[in-house]
């Protein structure tokens, strides 16, 4: 997850929790399984834990081969690189905090992962320059204490392609009528761990009927 520092409104009633990121993160799959990667300590960053990650990627299919991806709030990159570790074949992370963004690169020189881009801005000003359904997989982990997922859905909507796929963690399911999920877009699966909720959603696919 990713660190911002874009300013936004105060969020409504949301209270966060501090966490200590760990001092590193392991892949858990594909080509560089099992490799640490180092995670520095930031405002925000919570990276994906283990068990959630194992769960994304089995409702995703442990093989990504052909596709591509996108980690708006990247952080720690542990998405990303485990996509890009699944056989992604362009995977961008995009990370605010210039130090973790340098860290990012570290790490991709590390794991030489050419398929990786690291985009170092605001997710938002980033993602409004993307051309319109590029990715197959879009991965959403925006900082808890802000109220950004209805803006971070509604620029997953237009940039994932029809079929493809959108996850997002949050600190609260996506239920409900006040749920900012945008029409292109529904939820497919869905879990929770500990105080982490987390959700596949699909791009629904148009059949040219009015």
């Amino acid at each position: 997850m990713n660190s911002q520092s874009r300013p936004s409104p105060a969020p409504r009633g949301r209270t966060s929790v501090p966490r200590q990121s760990p001092a590193q993160v392991r892949i858990i799959g594909g080509r560089w399984k099992r490799s640490l990667l180092p995670v520095l300590e930031a405002e925000g960053l919570r990276p994906t834990p283990d068990r959630v990650r194992e769960t994304l990627f089995n409702w995703l299919g442990q093989d990504l081969s052909g596709m591509t991806c996108l980690d708006l709030f990247a952080g720690s990159g542990a998405l990303g690189f485990e996509a890009a570790s699944r056989g992604a074949a362009a995977v961008t992370l995009v990370e605010a905090n210039p130090r973790v963004a340098r860290q990012l690169r570290d790490n991709q020189y590390r794991l030489d992962a050419t398929q990786v881009k690291v985009v170092q801005g605001d997710a938002f000003a980033v993602a409004s320059q993307m051309p319109a359904a590029s990715f197959d997989v879009v991965f959403l982990d925006p900082p808890f204490a802000e109220d950004w997922i209805g803006p971070a859905l509604e620029h997953a909507a237009r940039l994932s392609r029809p079929g493809g796929a959108v996850y997002v963690e949050t600190d609260r399911a996506l239920i409900g009528p006040d749920a900012p999920i945008p029409a292109s877009l529904e939820i497919v699966r869905q879990a929770r761990a500990g105080a982490v909720h987390f959700h596949l959603l699909q791009h629904k696919l148009t059949n040219g009927a009015g």
